[in-house]
Formats: C-alpha cells, sequence, structure tokens
C-alpha cells in the first residue's frame, strides 16, 4: 500500500474534530468543577481526602489537560493524563448513580446513569484515539483489510 493510502486511513480531521469536542467536554467540566464544586462535593466518594481542594484542583486539570489536547506538543501526554482522570473521576459516577444524589440539571434516573456510567471507558478510549496514543479500531482495519501489511 503506498503511503498516501495509509494517510487517508489514518483520519487526521476525524481525530480533530474528536479533539476538538473532548476538549469542549473537559473546559465545561473543569468550569463547573470551579463554579459549583458544592455539587461536585456530593457526589465525592467518602474515601477521598481533602475532597473540596481535590475538586478544585481537578477542575484545574480538566481546564490544562482540554488546552493541552489541542496543543500539539503536549497532545500525547495529555490524552494519557485525560484518561487516567476519566478512570478515577469513575467513582464519583458510580456514587452519584447509587447513591440517589440529586444534581440540579442532572437527571437522576437510569436513563442518565447508565449511558454515562458505560460510556466511562468510551471517554477513555476516545482521550487516547485523538491524542494518536493509541489506533485502535485503525490498527484492526488496516490488519483486517492488508493495509500496511507486509
Amino acid at each position: 500500500m503506498d503511503s498516501s493510502m495509509n494517510a487517508a486511513i489514518s483520519f487526521p480531521t476525524t481525530r480533530a474534530i474528536m479533539r476538538w469536542i473532548l476538549a469542549a467536554f473537559f473546559v465545561a467540566g473543569g468550569v463547573a468543577h470551579l463554579a459549583v464544586p458544592g455539587e461536585f462535593l456530593k457526589i465525592t466518594p467518602d474515601w477521598v481526602p481533602f475532597a473540596p481542594q481535590v475538586i478544585f484542583v481537578t477542575g484545574l486539570c480538566e481546564l490544562a489537560g482540554a488546552l493541552a489536547l489541542v496543543t500539539k506538543p503536549l497532545r500525547r501526554w495529555a490524552g494519557i493524563a485525560l484518561a487516567v482522570y476519566a478512570v478515577c473521576v469513575w467513582p464519583a459516577n458510580f456514587k452519584h448513580a447509587f447513591g440517589g444524589i440529586d444534581i440540579p440539571h442532572l437527571s437522576s434516573s437510569w436513563w442518565y446513569h447508565a449511558p454515562r456510567l458505560a460510556l466511562q471507558p468510551v471517554i477513555v478510549w476516545w482521550a487516547l484515539f485523538c491524542a494518536g496514543v493509541i489506533d485502535w479500531p485503525l490498527s484492526w482495519f488496516r490488519r483486517r483489510h492488508g493495509y500496511g501489511v507486509e
């Protein structure tokens, strides 16, 4: 396969769009952590030490991660950091879902919680994929269709 075909199936435009969308979500999350920390405190697991400070720092980390994700020299590290962050906040999503905690402007039904919990691994993948850390499903596609296989 020639290099133009390899470039064609690397989806640089798709990854760029995905980066900007994910960055926007993390900016919104970061702003929310800083603007209404009390709502996040409600869903923070009891075992988290210094919860108010953690919420403040995670808000700053979301903002910094979003900025770094759209900055080429920092993109790879931002993708890894945001993926790890998504795993680390998953316990708060479980507490929110199973704790019967009402948060204004968020549904407390399973129509909200089930997709939110199920999609957390997708957010991890999304951060890694759009930062160029992983190539799946592109690597699978290439193997399946013989692209780039010598």
